[in-house]
């Protein structure tokens, strides 16, 4: 081992559209600052020039992700699954949200590491998300008593097909704020200073999500992530909705304590109606091929295609008359059926089971496909000191 160095034990896994280092829980510090020191520092965070050259990180919020995996803390579940954002630009380890990205490499990484028996072509891990304590069924194809990798499905954002991975995201509403809808209603008007009375959806499904019409703020909601990355006043106004929102829900006193708090929970989003977009590989996609366009922002920046856990929650809000996800959708796409999202990347397909339920609405699960593999293992070495 190089000198000055602490070598620990992981993969590296790609699920979905995100990346990360998974540990297991016995190979990490207990204590929070010294595991988040060795996250920062295995990533290569903070990096002010935004690459993380010095670390695995890949300079983009879906690409600078650890995942804890523990024994589980609940007779339901197989297994204990702690996600950690890591920003790229600040020391900060946010633990605010779940990657529905990455839960699909969790059922892999348990089939590959022994932790259930894996007998058959198919293994379903039952999934505790600890930081919105709901419970995620993963069904996992295996060949050989190992997760299946290569297969036919070809996940918006990636250039190679895999194996898919059904993931059942059950009872998914209020993972943070214990509510479907946390102000109790569809739509909110939001005051945000300079700017006056915004229109947002409150919608807590898998993660704490905020709807706003795109053309509210003068965008069209099919701008590349680039565009919106350098547009600083949009950027500066979504923040302040976001913030606002999480006032709302009761996720701080304050816009700077919800900024403060997590960049990441609630997640804030643009929609539109279906229309004619580009997309990141330079093709195009007409408006018959999809039910809505979507752009939603991560840790600051617009996500290259669209968190999973957000694109459950847009599936669910979808679902519910007077949100502003339901008011932009065509008749036809209104029903129980799978929702086409629109994004930088391709076509999104989720669905969710939503019913009317006490006066109001619940959802009984949330549906997606995804794929993952294996990308490293072995030890990831961390400087001692930083």
């Amino acid at each position: 081992m190089t000198a000055g160095m602490l070598s620990i034990p992981a993969v590296f896994m790609r699920g979905g559209t995100s990346k990360g280092l998974f540990f297991h829980a016995c190979d990490l510090p207990q204590d929070r600052s010294a595991r988040d020191a060795i996250f920062l520092r295995a990533l290569g965070s903070p990096d002010n020039y935004g690459r993380q050259l010095d670390g695995m990180g890949g300079g983009l919020s879906s690409l600078s992700k650890a995942v804890i995996i523990g024994p589980p803390t609940r007779e339901d579940a197989d297994l204990d699954y702690t996600f950690a954002q890591v920003s790229v630009g600040a020391p900060l380890v946010d633990y605010g949200g779940t990657c529905g990205n990455l839960a699909s490499a969790v059922g892999q990484f348990a089939v590959d590491e022994g932790l259930i028996a894996a007998e058959g072509e198919m293994a379903t891990v039952r999934i505790h998300a600890v930081n919105t304590g709901k419970v995620i069924r993963a069904h996992v194809p295996v060949r050989d008593g190992k997760g299946q990798v290569d297969g036919a499905l070809v996940v918006p954002g990636l250039s190679f097909g895999g194996a898919p991975i059904r993931l059942e995201f059950i009872d998914p509403d209020g993972s943070r704020t214990g509510r479907l809808l946390p102000s109790g209603q569809p739509s909110d008007n939001l005051d945000i200073p300079g700017i006056g009375a915004i229109r947002a959806s409150l919608v807590d499904a898998a993660n704490p999500c905020v709807f706003v019409a795109a053309a509210d703020l003068g965008l069209t909601g099919a701008e590349l992530p680039e565009e919106l990355d350098a547009d600083l006043a949009s950027r500066a106004l979504l923040e302040a909705i976001r913030a606002a929102a999480g006032v709302r829900m009761g996720f701080g006193a304050t816009r700077d304590a919800v900024s403060h708090a997590s960049q990441s929970s609630p997640k804030i989003a643009l929609v539109a109606p279906a229309r004619t977009m580009r997309t990141l590989d330079g093709a195009s996609l007409d408006t018959g091929s999809l039910d809505l366009c979507v752009r939603m922002i991560s840790m600051g920046q617009a996500h290259r295609a669209v968190p999973l856990t957000g694109a459950l929650c847009v599936a669910v809000a979808a679902r519910i008359p007077g949100t502003i996800v339901h008011d932009v959708l065509a008749n036809s796409a209104r029903g129980q059926g799978d929702l086409r999202i629109g994004t930088a990347s391709g076509v999104v397909p989720v669905a969710a089971d939503v019913i009317a339920a006490d006066g109001g609405f619940r959802t009984n699960n949330a549906v997606a496909y995804r794929t993952a593999r294996r990308l490293m293992e072995g030890n990831v070495l961390v400087p001692i000191r930083a």
